[in-house]
Formats: structure tokens, C-alpha cells, sequence
């Protein structure tokens, strides 16, 4: 391969980067690193854009940050403002390209925008990278996958399965290819400040205050705040604090970088284990071993399932699904009546982030007390969430809503009980202005 342009997807990032190395691999002269920039007109069937403010704005901070580093290696980030099916076969072109290499992503839309692009006659070579476990290491083979989590994740600890070590960021990358036309030298921060828009304001309200340092979108913010959660001993208590409501601290918050790959799950796991080695194990740092193996299972299901996840019945038999667009109209803009399920709302709408015991109680709420479509609050959620990850999200979505593989048929939360043992004093429908 003389020319490789590498695609730049829900990777945005140097360390543990299987795909970037293969990339870079014997026989690469020249090597164009490309972010396309997300449709920010893209409309859902429910009538609000795909992509919300607060992941414009936090997927540009990543974008940004990472722009910096390939700077750094003398390697710069070129920033296409055309979906990669109309961009990069004709970047390929420009430049003479032999190949693209880019992660594999397991869901329909993004599988369907690698065969468009191989159709064009581009050879394109994905990478799986972005589980914690390999998926060929797992005692099974994927199409065989327990039905259930807690059968997977007994199996998997029963055979002592660990993921590989985190891979170094590469010092040095092979340059620019000569010819790169003029249309495409945008400046990536101008670029990205286009893209991102007017920026919320931060709110100081908010469980995730992102947007100034430390809480920056990009690989140096993943890395540092890691560092700092397990420097100040915060593992040990994740398990008895994880369903918190307010602050920073309760959980461990490294959803957000892991949602845009600026944060290896290889690399958050490899320094939890060092926390371990030096401070003993503990039910919390337990409990972050097993979130991640629940992110994993997730992306396995798609490998295992493909597109019949995004079915309206999933993986369950056909039935009825109703959907009132005043309930969730009112639901989406936190004026259903139901205090604590308005809070999570307007603070999902005001921040890009929710906790995740609010998150279950909203979905909940929307299926089950107001009989509404679960695919409607799952683009509610793909607009707003800063952490929005597409395994995770249709999953979830599917377990709350009895279509996935939750052998209880679905799961209903009583806001009024929720609200009773997580937040008991009222001081979080206070802080939303529902109490």
C-alpha cells in the first residue's frame, strides 16, 4: 500500500490503536488522516435532528484535540464536510489512494456506509477495536453468545478471560500524500467551530459540566481525568455511589470519552488494574470491570444479531406499538406531571448527560406509564447524550422495552419509588425546578 487514507470514526484517538497501526503497516509511504463531520440536518422520523447540540459540540472538542496531536506527529487531520460516501472516494481519487482502513462498526447504518464506499470500488479494510474483549478470544463463538448477561459474564470470568494490553501511541507517522487539492485544506478548527455551532452554556447545575478544562472532549482530557478518578481512591466507593444523581463524582464519568473512542476501554481497564495492584480490589473497582464487560456484551449482541436489534420488535415476537406524540412531546420536554421524570428530562435537554439509574427511569416511564414508541425516546437520546454510543443505546433500549434479551420481558421503574431511595430529600427535583 502506497497511499492510505485512514477514516477516523468512533476512534478519535492515538493510544491502543489496532486499526491506526495497520494503517501504518509495511509498505505505507504516505498516510491521510480524515474525519467526516456527521449530517447536522439529518431529521428522525419523530421530527428533531439527529444530532443535538450538546454531542455537536462535544464530538468537535474531540475532533479538535485530536487535529492537535496528528499536528504534533507532523501528520495533520484533514476535516471533510460531505459525508464520507460522497467525500472519500473522491479524496482517494485526488490523491491516488491504494486503500481506506477504519474501524469496524457492528450496526446497520454504519456497515451500510462501508459498503457504499466499497461499491465505488475503494478497498476498504475494517478493524474491529472497540470492545474490551477480542472477540475471537471469547470462549464461544460470537454467534453463539449467551442469550443473557449474567450467563456471559459467569463464562467469561469462569475462563479468566483478560484483554490484550493497551497498544502506545505511535511517535512518528508516515506524511501527507503530495497533490491533497485545495478544497479539502480547511483549517480543522474553523471547521469544527462551524460544525459545533453556538456551544451551550455551561451548566453548573449539571452532573458533567463539559466544555472548559478539565472537561474537554478530546484524548488528553480522557487520559488525565482517569488519572485523577483513580489518583483520589474513587474506584473503592463507585459501587455504593454509582446511582447518585448530582455531582460529579458518583460515577466514574468515563462514558463520554469512551463513546467517542478518545478513551481505550483496553487503557481505562489496564490503569484500574494498576489502581488494584497498588490498593487492593474492592466491590468498586469490581463494579467498573463488570460495566465494561456490560458495554462489551452490547457490542456483541450486534455481531450476533446485526439488524434485527433495530427491528420495532427487536428480538421478540411481533405485537402492537403504540405511540402518543403529545405524551412524548411532553415527555421529551420534561411536562409530563411526574416530578422526578421531568427533572431527568430538562437536565438531559439543558447538559447532554443523565445518570444512568435516570436514564432507566425515563425510558421506563416513557414505554410503560405513557405507552409510547421506545425507538422515539432512543432518538431522544441519540440527539442530546454526550455519551451517546449506538451498541449501548439500542441495547438499553431494547432491555427497558422487553425486546432484547432481558428474559423478564422488560423492565418498569415507579418513578415515585425511584425517587424515594435515590433522591429522598428532593434535592434533585429542587435543582431541576419540578419539586
Amino acid at each position: 500500500m502506497s497511499t492510505v487514507l485512514f477514516w477516523f470514526r468512533n476512534d478519535l484517538r492515538l493510544h491502543d490503536q489496532p486499526a491506526l497501526q495497520a494503517a501504518c503497516a509495511s509498505g505505507t509511504r504516505h498516510l491521510l488522516p480524515v474525519v467526516c463531520l456527521p449530517d447536522e440536518h439529518q431529521v428522525t422520523p419523530w421530527g428533531f435532528a439527529r444530532i443535538g447540540a450538546h454531542r455537536r459540540s462535544w464530538w468537535a472538542s474531540a475532533c479538535q484535540s485530536l487535529a492537535q496531536e496528528l499536528s504534533n506527529l507532523r501528520c495533520p487531520l484533514l476535516i471533510c464536510m460531505a459525508p464520507a460516501r460522497i467525500a472519500l472516494p473522491a479524496l482517494a481519487r485526488a490523491v491516488e489512494a491504494d486503500h481506506v482502513v477504519c474501524e469496524a462498526i457492528a450496526a446497520p447504518e454504519e456497515e451500510a456506509e462501508v459498503e457504499s464506499l466499497r461499491a465505488t470500488g475503494l478497498n476498504v479494510r475494517t478493524l474491529w477495536q472497540s470492545s474490551l474483549l477480542d472477540p475471537a478470544t471469547l470462549p464461544w463463538p460470537v454467534r453463539q453468545l449467551p442469550h443473557v448477561f449474567t450467563q456471559f459474564l459467569k463464562e467469561v470470568e469462569h475462563v479468566g478471560l483478560r484483554p490484550s494490553a493497551p497498544l502506545p501511541a505511535p511517535g512518528a507517522l508516515p506524511p501527507w500524500p503530495q497533490g491533497v487539492p485545495a478544497r479539502y485544506l480547511l483549517d480543522p478548527a474553523g471547521a469544527l467551530a462551524a460544525f459545533a455551532g453556538h456551544a451551550p452554556a455551561a451548566d453548573a447545575r449539571s452532573a458533567f459540566p463539559y466544555g472548559a478544562p478539565p472537561l474537554l472532549g478530546g484524548e488528553a482530557a480522557a487520559l488525565s481525568h482517569l488519572e485523577q478518578y483513580l489518583a483520589r481512591g474513587l474506584p473503592t466507593q463507585y459501587k455504593r455511589t454509582r446511582n447518585g444523581l448530582i455531582g460529579l463524582d458518583y460515577s466514574s464519568k468515563w462514558s463520554p470519552w469512551l463513546a467517542t473512542g478518545a478513551l481505550s476501554p483496553r487503557r481505562a481497564l489496564a490503569q484500574l488494574r494498576g489502581f488494584e495492584a497498588e490498593h487492593g480490589t474492592s466491590d468498586g473497582s469490581y463494579w467498573l470491570w463488570f460495566e465494561l464487560l456490560w458495554r462489551d456484551y452490547f457490542r456483541f449482541l450486534h455481531l450476533r444479531h446485526g439488524g434485527a436489534l433495530y427491528r420495532v420488535r427487536g428480538l421478540g415476537s411481533e405485537h402492537d406499538t403504540p405511540h402518543d406524540p403529545a405524551a412524548f412531546t411532553a415527555w421529551r420536554t420534561g411536562r409530563t406531571g411526574q416530578p422526578l421524570v421531568d427533572a431527568a428530562m430538562r437536565e438531559l435537554a439543558a447538559t447532554g448527560y443523565l445518570s444512568n439509574r435516570l436514564r432507566q427511569v425515563a425510558a421506563s416511564y416513557l414505554i410503560h406509564d405513557l405507552a409510547c414508541d421506545w425507538r422515539a425516546g432512543a432518538a431522544w437520546f441519540e440527539h442530546h447524550l454526550l455519551d451517546y454510543d449506538v451498541y449501548s443505546n439500542q441495547g438499553n433500549w431494547l432491555y427497558i422495552a422487553g425486546r432484547g434479551t432481558d428474559p423478564r420481558g422488560g423492565r418498569r421503574f415507579d418513578p415515585e419509588r425511584q425517587a424515594s431511595t435515590y433522591d429522598p430529600s428532593g434535592a434533585y427535583r429542587r435543582l431541576w425546578g419540578t419539586a
